[in-house]
């Protein structure tokens, strides 16, 4: 886990509710700095990464929307937290943020009365799906991560607890961390954590400043000791190399199936996303990370998408991605076959 201890915090009037006064408290050396909006920061004068090491924001998530998902969860949260500590160089996030420090919202009790009213409003017993045969599942993750969140505020352990206590939901996010704070936690199996893995010489490159994909993998056990309902994330799938990148998995699934205890592997199931990269964020890599572009851009195998807020995306090209995918499912019923694959695209 990084050591995260900002210099500099930046608040809203409307964050600084007890959560957020707990959350100064935290770090009192720290400047501090009221904004107006969490969402638009002012010039720092520093770089990428400075940012994400030394700057804070306290906000408010004022929209509660929850959306539909279908793959990693049924639903989509509220956001509780916008940013991470990490620079991954295919950062969906990032790439909607010209500066993108961890930002803390501190109204979890909104966030938590929006999914209360959302889930109970919802035909009941459930009828199983993919996401989880039993309880609507909302990922509480997609544009943070929880694991270094966990660290900075109670306000996550409050919607922990009220996962586990809920008899209709169930939570889920990935991560690159591996927090030991949360194993003292007991979900009750209420909590999916996904650790996202890949090639762990690719993971150096690209899932800049998160932990080495031997510490995710290490980790699965004792996370499912601990109560927890534990899947991996093999997210984005990077191709690379003519067959190297399918060596380079066939070995990470040797190395998970090694690792996984029996009873382990019997509850574990995965996701599998292949890489979508956006041409801001390449330009972007080519000063920040020029050698991890080697690997995301490569216009020989990819074609244009322009995504739904209006952005030029790259993608696997479609007649080439779906042999990609059938290579993919042949590796995982060899090497994995008792891995499910929940959904791939």
């Amino acid at each position: 886990m990084p050591d995260f201890n900002p210099g500099l915090i930046l608040y809203t009037a409307d964050a600084l509710n007890g959560r957020g006064e707990a959350v100064l408290a935290q770090f009192p050396e720290a400047e501090r700095l009221e904004i107006k909006q969490h969402n638009r920061l002012p010039e720092l004068g520093m770089n990428h990464f400075k940012i994400k090491s030394d700057v804070l924001v306290l906000g408010r998530l004022k929209t509660q929307d929850i959306k539909w998902s279908g793959r990693s969860a049924d639903y989509i949260a509220p956001s509780l937290a916008n940013g991470c500590f990490g620079g991954c160089a295919y950062c969906y996030v990032d790439r909607h943020k010209v500066v993108n420090p961890i930002t803390l919202f501190t109204n979890v009790e909104e966030n938590i009365a929006s999914v209360d009213a959302h889930v109970m409003s919802l035909p009941w017993p459930k009828s199983g799906n993919q996401t989880d045969p039993e309880f609507y599942t909302y990922d509480i993750g997609c544009n943070s991560d929880i694991a270094i969140d966990y660290s900075l505020t109670k306000g996550i352990r409050q919607v922990f607890e009220f996962y586990r206590a809920h008899p209709r939901a169930k939570a889920t996010f990935a991560t690159k961390f591996v927090n030991p704070a949360l194993l003292s936690f007991d979900p009750q199996r209420k909590i999916r954590i996904r650790f996202s893995l890949m090639p762990s010489h690719v993971s150096k490159l690209v899932d800049v400043r998160t932990d080495s994909i031997e510490k995710r993998i290490a980790a699965i056990n004792d996370f499912y000791d601990a109560g927890y309902e534990v899947h991996v994330n093999f997210s984005p799938v990077i191709v690379y190399g003519g067959k190297q990148w399918r060596n380079d998995y066939r070995d990470l699934f040797r190395q998970l199936d090694v690792a996984l205890r029996p009873e382990v592997r019997a509850q574990l199931k995965c996701e599998v996303i292949f890489l979508t990269h956006n041409q801001w964020q390449h330009q972007a890599n080519l000063a920040i990370n020029p050698k991890a572009e080697e690997l995301l851009w490569v216009p020989e195998l990819q074609e244009s998408k322009v995504s739904q807020f209006g952005g030029w995306n790259i993608r696997y090209n479609h007649q080439l991605k779906r042999k990609m995918i059938e290579v993919f499912e042949g590796l995982v019923r060899e090497e994995i076959p008792w891995c499910e694959i929940r959904y791939i695209f």
